[in-house]
């Protein structure tokens, strides 16, 4: 099957988009994923999924900790700065000792539980520690393209 094909599709599932957040050494540690979901409620475990390619995976290794900052749509310019392309200096507050990013949706914060190699990615799973969360809108991701949520009208009977 060919990559380009397999991408497109995948890129069909609308997503939220997060960044992954660490600190080891004393340094901060982040990158933009949408390779995150729900694993269980009891016990609250998530996934996050990292690219072999990714400093980031070497980073959340050695640290057995990370943070979920699930963006909210007006922080698309933290997104791309996270992805590499740079956008200024990025302010930090924190939770539960690891970094995280003021005015996203949600921040959620855990202990590497374990990890699974799988293809070209390590998947994370997280054992959820604290979270905070705010009401807003998240920003989305679909087909390359960020996007905003919008109430679609429905007919009432």
């Amino acid at each position: 099957m060919d990559d380009l094909l397999f991408r497109k599709a995948m890129g069909k599932f609308a997503t939220g988009v997060t960044v992954l957040t660490t600190a080891h050494e004393g340094d901060i540690h982040g990158m933009t994923a949408n390779g995150f979901m729900s694993v269980s409620l009891d016990p609250k475990l998530v996934v996050i999924s990292i690219g072999h390619k990714a400093r980031f995976l070497e980073k959340v290794t050695q640290s057995q900790r990370f943070a979920v900052n699930i963006l909210a749509e007006d922080q698309e310019p933290l997104s791309r700065h996270f992805a590499g392309r740079p956008q200024g200096e990025v302010e930090f507050a924190a939770l539960d000792g690891l970094p995280v990013l003021d005015g996203a949706v949600a921040r959620i914060t855990c202990d590497v539980a374990s990890t699974h190699v799988e293809g070209d990615h390590t998947l994370f799973i997280g054992r959820v520690t604290a979270i905070e969360f705010e009401e807003k809108n998240p920003l989305l991701f679909y087909s390359g393209q960020y996007h905003e949520v919008k109430a679609l009208e429905t007919n009432k009977i």
